[in-house]
């Protein structure tokens, strides 16, 4: 019996945007994991509320105003952040670095509003239940912020150096556009929880 020619697969590339990527699945994992962090942390608030004689205790009610800016500056990122998404799956070099620039700039911003948020909250993080867990929750959410902007700007780099035009790079970008909208997606549970509940 003959035996059939090996098919050439020399001309397959040697990594996987999207879904055949495992650096993809790894960073959908690591989202599972920290959505599941943010949601006990949000159960943790809400059960600590339904045990307080009043909620927030000890403690004016958090001004609206720096976190507002910063939700309706999360939202507006989401466009840009797309945007290079779809230019890193097309692997437009030049439009990837723009892309990239701009994320990073957009990255600073969060943690500049944010420092103007602790302080509106009218409470320490260690002077009652409430504090802590506000703290805590809005210590989460920064940390999320800072690790997906040190990526943004190793990834940045990365495209202007030698290793620019490496497929992977355009997959690795991808993938940092994805957890930057889950850094979106999971602040606006917390914005409600911290902001709106405690004025129902």
């Amino acid at each position: 019996m003959k035996k059939s020619a090996a098919p050439d697969l020399t001309g397959l590339p040697s990594h996987g945007l999207g879904t055949a990527s495992l650096s993809w699945w790894g960073t959908l994992a690591f989202m599972l994991i920290e959505g599941t962090g943010f949601a006990l942390s949000i159960f943790v608030y809400l059960y600590l509320m339904v045990m307080a004689p009043r909620w927030p205790l000890d403690a004016a009610l958090p001004d609206l105003l720096a976190g507002t800016i910063l939700t309706v500056f999360l939202l507006a990122s989401l466009v840009p952040n797309i945007l290079l998404a779809r230019w890193a799956r097309n692997q437009d070099l030049l439009k990837v670095r723009v892309g990239l620039i701009a994320m990073s700039l957009l990255g600073i911003v969060p943690l500049i509003l944010r420092a103007f948020e602790f302080p509106a909250m009218h409470i320490k993080w260690d002077q009652n239940a409430y504090g802590s867990i506000v703290w805590v929750m809005l210590g989460l959410h920064t940390t999320h912020i800072l690790t997906d902007l040190v990526e943004t700007l190793v990834l940045t780099w990365l495209m202007f150096s030698q290793h620019g035009d490496n497929r992977r790079r355009y997959g690795d970008v991808s993938d940092n556009a994805m957890y930057w909208n889950f850094v979106v997606a999971t602040w606006l549970p917390m914005y409600a929880c911290l902001y709106w509940v405690p004025r129902l």
